[in-house]
């Protein structure tokens, strides 16, 4: 099981709109993650001033990153979260420590 993680910033004011929207995540969204043949075990996405700190646990990174890159769920999911969202090139993490 690989575990891979993202970092995104909130736009300064969107922080309350960012929560919101994650209130009520599409369907399309989740089943597009679900059916991609991945592997999720588990999928949390954290908040803290502004930073957004996205955790999954999956058999194939390489499957759930395509879906987040190319699907047309995550396509609609951006449009409503480019205007609360700072631009990100790179948002995937490393993992530097693990205490098993």
């Amino acid at each position: 099981m690989a575990r891979i993680a993202f970092h995104l910033r909130i736009k300064e004011g969107e922080r309350e709109a960012y929560r919101e929207e994650h209130g009520d995540v599409p369907d399309a969204l989740e089943s597009a993650y679900l059916d991609s043949g991945a592997g999720i075990e588990t999928y949390s996405v954290f908040e803290k001033d502004g930073h957004v700190f996205g955790f999954m646990e999956v058999e194939d990174p390489e499957k759930i990153k395509t879906v987040m890159e190319d699907s047309e769920a995550q396509a609609a999911w951006a449009e409503v979260m480019d205007p609360i969202l700072i631009d990100s090139e790179d948002q995937w993490m490393d993992e530097v420590y693990r205490m098993v």
